[in-house]
């Protein structure tokens, strides 16, 4: 039988070691692995069009409009989650804001340079369709005001699905856009939603 020991490479003297029941002791940072010379930073951020606006109220029936959020040019970024914000008086969760469900619905995708896009969801048409892909997070109210936040813009209500990549994809960290690439994640809105009270998305996570 060979002896193997692993060691360290810092010279200190540290072992990895295996327990008793044959298991590995390791430690799981809160971030991901990396030099850590190298601080994460706290990102926040609005899904965005090239031109920098956040408001998704928007006719995306006729040219289809874009909202993303694009790899940084130095640091890897993570999505972890996010918080999408649909306000419109009468909402319910079989429209859209209070509009009728959408003919297109809302493209959410992640491309990345090399493997090209995932579709993570292709045409979200209602409030159900948002709330379902955030696992019915969070989960307020009841009945006929399941999901729903009262008087968030004036007395309008909002749905407010939270969306976390390691609830819905184990991902613990999130989805990565890798520093220097075309890499991003982004919403396209293919119908007319610009007459709802209130529609954008934020995105939470690090960057390191």
């Amino acid at each position: 039988m060979l002896n193997t020991v692993i060691v360290d490479g810092f010279g200190k003297g540290n072992r990895l070691k295996v327990n008793g029941e044959g298991e590995i002791t390791a430690t799981l940072h809160q971030h991901p692995p990396k030099d850590e010379a190298v601080t994460s930073i706290p990102f926040r951020s609005f899904f965005t069009t090239s031109a920098g606006s956040s408001d998704m109220l928007v006719d995306g029936s006729t040219t289809n409009v874009e909202f993303s959020i694009n790899a940084d040019s130095t640091k890897d970024t993570y999505i972890k989650s996010i918080i999408v914000t649909i306000v419109d008086a009468g909402a319910a969760l079989n429209e859209f804001g209070n509009l009728t469900a959408l003919t297109n619905g809302v493209l959410f995708v992640w491309e990345t340079q090399d493997l090209g896009t995932t579709t993570l969801n292709d045409g979200i048409k209602t409030n159900f369709e948002f709330m379902r892909m955030a696992l019915g997070n969070p989960a307020i109210g009841g009945g006929t005001t399941a999901y729903l936040a009262s008087n968030v813009v004036s007395t309008s209500e909002a749905f407010t699905p939270v969306i976390d990549f390691n609830l819905l994809f184990g991902l613990q960290y999130g989805l990565r856009l890798r520093a220097g690439t075309n890499d991003k994640i982004s919403f396209t809105i293919r119908d007319n939603v610009s007459t709802m009270d209130q529609f954008d998305a934020l995105a939470y996570g690090l960057k390191i």
